[in-house]
């Protein structure tokens, strides 16, 4: 992760400490998922040619009454510091630098569909039995995941896509 990633990260974190806002965090991955998954939303407001004020207005217009006061002066902030294509990234940081504070291992969990509260709890618990550490586990909509899960904990990657299946399949008829 780049210094200025975490930078931010840092600044995002004393933001939603200051606003004794819990929900920023998720509501940062939330916007991150989202714009991840639209490139028209994406240029729009990685755009230089289009004032920073009227992307700061798209962005109240999207979070608007969906999001915390906080979390949309914190994109509002990345945006008008021309850090949209940083927002994943940040988030990212985000999560893994607060589940840290709190004790917890963070897991980043690719999947082509959103997973239930029960799914993820019980993915949390099998982490938590694996690492043998407490886990806080974000969900990233992945389509290229085509099916299962692809799970990163710090430097570890657990494969269990669709997709790796099928590669593992065809390489050993190879």
């Amino acid at each position: 992760m780049s210094d200025s990633i975490s930078t931010y990260a840092d600044a995002v974190l004393s933001i939603a400490r200051a606003e004794g806002d819990p929900n920023v965090e998720g509501q940062l991955a939330s916007f991150a998922n989202a714009l991840s998954d639209n490139d028209q939303l994406s240029s729009a407001l990685a755009d230089e040619t289009v004032p920073v004020e009227r992307r700061q207005q798209i962005v109240e217009d999207l979070l608007g009454g969906r999001a915390s006061k906080a979390t949309s002066a914190v994109v509002s902030m990345l945006i008008a510091a021309g850090r949209t294509s940083d927002i994943a990234a940040i988030s990212k940081a985000v999560s893994e630098q607060g589940s840290s504070g709190r004790g917890r291992e963070f897991a980043e969990v690719r999947s082509a569909v959103p997973l239930t509260e029960d799914q993820t709890q019980r993915l949390a618990a099998a982490l938590k039995k694996s690492t043998g550490k407490d886990v806080e586990v974000n969900v990233v909509i992945d389509k290229s995941v085509v099916g299962g899960l692809v799970t990163q904990i710090g430097d570890t990657v657990i494969d269990g896509s669709v997709r790796s299946r099928l590669t593992k399949m065809r390489d050993a008829f190879h």
